[in-house]
């Protein structure tokens, strides 16, 4: 009789919840171990992988694939060495379970503490990225999850040969390989069904284009942590070090375009000079960047300025070398721009005002608010989080860049001796 796929999903799931019994009560020291074990197999096997990932480059050239996503999905030995270095800055991370959060002792003796502890269970489905296989399986691992991983068919060869690595790894390490499963099927209706087990799954966290996270969110009968899209916007104000300006906001769109904490939309104050705006959108041009401005920026700026932004522009996450450009009288007007079309993920003020400063990090309402600071530093390794395994511009129960601790709950432990309740 052929299996179905809710079947292989309850085979998936149970398997994983068994297994987050097990690693719930694992001691640091052997989970760290299972860590330190996958970073070393990355190492030792680099070769192997990017002749896996060659595979998977080659057929999404063939298919069109776009070139942002071509460069998320590329594993080089850069990147491999990166996510060693991502994994040891895992497990050199002070554990995160155990922690006390809160204790008191009431009157009559008996002791309360909240304690922190896993979620149990983490479905992670995810886009192009290989390199985010072994973050997610690091940082499930470090805060003691079972960990399912689904990744895009376009990466399926290096994911299944990352699989192969981690389980392995995690096996040698004294733990159930279960912790960590990778999905091999690519049959999105595999999917489906895993979103539905909400009785094993505790958590599911889509990463990938806004239409993957949007279906996952429609679909889950399990809670989800996502963020749509990285609407990400720098307010540069007349007092702003134009020198330093340039060099931040020619960072935050072009260092890495393809990516969700990239530059997409720039507000120039009125109080900014010609010559000053003048040399921070010459850089971004000179860079490749096509400028789409309103009238206003189009008219003090047009050589640079070229390309008219239509309404639709301000809520589009482009993910290329596109920007729009946009003049505003003051800092309330910057704030209401951002509360209008906003995505909730980074905002950042070039400004030498400390007053306008702390008034912007105070009323931008996203998960990462900066100061004349790159919006790419919105990242989990930036943020000393060793790796992510997403950004969550929700506010329950974690926000911005999720790292060991954010997959962490509570429960309450008492202690008595002999206590009743009157």
């Amino acid at each position: 009789m052929e299996t179905t796929h809710s079947q292989i999903a309850e085979q998936y799931a149970k398997r994983a919840r068994h297994a987050a019994r097990s690693l719930r009560v694992a001691p640091a020291p052997v989970r760290e171990k299972a860590i330190l074990a996958i970073a070393e197999a990355l190492e030792t096997r680099s070769a192997e992988i990017e002749l896996a990932n060659a595979s998977d480059l080659e057929a999404a050239v063939q298919s069109g694939l776009s070139s942002a996503m071509v460069d998320r999905l590329r594993l080089d030995g850069k990147r491999i060495a990166s996510m060693a270095k991502g994994l040891r800055d895992i497990a050199s991370q002070t554990d995160p379970l155990g922690r006390v959060l809160e204790e008191h002792t009431r009157a009559d003796g008996l002791r309360l503490a909240k304690v922190a502890v896993p979620l149990g269970v983490v479905f992670f489905i995810y886009e192009s990225r290989p390199n985010v296989t072994t973050d997610a399986a690091g940082l499930c691992l470090r805060s003691g999850n079972a960990i399912i991983l689904r990744g895009g068919k376009e990466a399926i060869h290096s994911n299944r040969l990352l699989g192969s690595l981690i389980s392995d790894a995690v096996e040698g390490a004294g733990l159930a390989r279960e912790c960590v499963q990778l999905v091999a099927e690519t049959d999105r209706a595999l999917v489906t069904e895993l979103l539905h087990r909400s009785t094993e799954i505790d958590l599911v966290i889509p990463r990938g284009g806004e239409g993957l996270i949007r279906a996952v969110t429609a679909e889950s009968r399990i809670p989800v942590i996502k963020h749509y899209k990285g609407i990400c916007h720098a307010y540069v104000q007349g007092s702003a070090d134009i020198e330093r300006a340039t060099a931040i906001v020619h960072n935050s769109k072009t260092q890495r375009p393809g990516v969700c904490n990239a530059l997409e939309t720039l507000l120039l104050d009125r109080s900014l000079s010609i010559e000053g705006g003048r040399k921070i959108l010459q850089a971004l041009q000179t860079a490749g960047v096509e400028l789409r401005g309103d009238r206003e920026s189009r008219e003090r700026w047009p050589d640079l300025v070229t390309v008219e932004a239509t309404d639709e522009d301000w809520d589009t996450e482009y993910l290329e070398l596109i920007l729009s450009v946009r003049v505003v009288d003051g800092l309330d007007q910057a704030l209401d721009h951002i509360a209008d079309h906003g995505s909730g993920h980074t905002e950042t003020i070039l400004s030498s005002d400390q007053a306008d400063i702390e008034r912007f990090l105070a009323s931008c309402d996203s998960s990462s608010v900066m100061a004349n600071a790159s919006t790419r530093f919105a990242d989990g390794g930036e943020y000393g989080l060793g790796a992510e395994i997403g950004i969550s511009t929700d506010k329950l129960h974690a926000r911005g860049p999720m790292g060991a601790a954010d997959l962490c709950t509570y429960k309450w432990v008492v202690r008595g001796t002999g206590h009743v309740r009157s």
